[in-house]
């Protein structure tokens, strides 16, 4: 009987390490099969195309400056292997980020530097970013097994404060950073309701002139995100009712419609001091009220843009628009 017993508690303690075993091997399996399902499938339109990303890139390039500083607000510079066409000095907060990326060119890179970068994701910030003249046109890079993304409140008509988050919340979606999407769009809304709600109460409204370029003409804001911008900071575009991005126009029409502010948008060769030079120097434009009164207030294209540094922008201008007040 003793013996008998002892067999029966052999066998079920075999059984029972059997039955753990096998569980166990269930599990790795299971584990196996979660490991080797593919992601979910992300599918993002942009601009006319469809593109699916089975993946997150892991090898992507910005092309122009506000779209880099979009990719590092988001975290995303581990998954960078270059940048180009800077604007201007890189958004302070995110200068470390910054120098962790190749730097492939000082404008757009060629085809060839693309190819060899090895990249799998372009960020472009305007359509020129996509002409074949600059790198290749997305279609063609979809078929070099390249992705791309065009930012669509960069080059749409009237753009809004929340296409810019659109434009944020797919590209989280496409890098699998939903998280940190909304955590960015999040703090931008709060730092931007922070700077609007301490504009003064005024009556009249302050006619601005976005001064971009021009000696012959006047190249300047019409219906793009500048003149959003002007907008939300209390002052009232001058040629805001001009359809397009941006126009140009002649100075007897800038001198007509009396602008008490000048914006000078500051990047590239020609700097924002000769730029203002040239206002108080030329025949037409220095009998605007503007510069009679020395008011300038100097934008850098980078802020200006449709990226991470709106409140920026809003701080900038309403300090210009309302000095002593702000």
């Amino acid at each position: 009987m003793k013996l008998n017993k002892v067999w029966l508690a052999f066998l079920i303690t075999v059984l029972l390490l059997a039955a753990c075993g096998k569980e166990a091997e269930v599990k790795d399996a299971t584990a196996n099969d979660e490991k080797d399902t593919p992601s979910e499938v992300v599918v993002v339109e942009n601009e006319g195309m469809k593109q699916e990303y089975t993946k997150a890139p892991t090898k992507a390039v910005s092309l122009n400056q506000h779209v880099t500083e979009i990719m590092l607000a988001l975290g995303l510079e581990e998954s960078m292997v270059g940048t180009a066409y800077l604007d201007d000095e890189i958004y302070e907060p995110l200068q470390n980020a910054y120098e962790q990326v190749p730097v492939l060119a000082e404008q757009y890179p060629t085809k060839e530097q693309i190819i060899a970068s090895g990249a799998d994701f372009l960020y472009g910030g305007w359509s020129s970013a996509f002409d074949k003249k600059s790198i290749a046109s997305r279609e063609e890079l979809l078929e070099l097994g390249i992705h791309s993304y065009l930012q669509s409140s960069s080059v749409m008509l009237a753009p809004k404060l929340d296409d810019i988050y659109t434009d944020i919340r797919n590209i989280a979606k496409i890098f699998r950073v939903e998280e940190r999407g909304e955590e960015l769009i999040s703090q931008m809304t709060k730092d931007i309701e922070d700077i609007t709600s301490r504009l003064p109460d005024v009556k009249e409204d302050l006619p601005v002139l976005v001064f971009d370029s021009g000696e012959t003409e006047v190249f300047t804001a019409a219906q793009n995100f500048m003149n959003e911008l002007v907008t939300m900071a209390g002052g009232v575009n001058i040629f805001g009712d001009v359809k397009g991005k941006w126009t140009t126009v002649s100075k007897e029409d800038a001198v007509e419609r009396q602008p008490e502010v000048i914006v000078v948008i500051d990047y590239g060769s020609t700097t924002a001091e000769e730029k203002i030079n040239f206002l108080k120097s030329d025949p037409a434009l220095k009998t605007t009220p503007a510069v009679q009164n020395d008011r300038f207030v100097i934008l850098p294209l980078s802020a200006a843009s449709e990226g991470v540094r709106v409140a920026e922008a809003l701080s900038i201008l309403a300090k210009g628009f309302y000095p002593g007040s702000f």
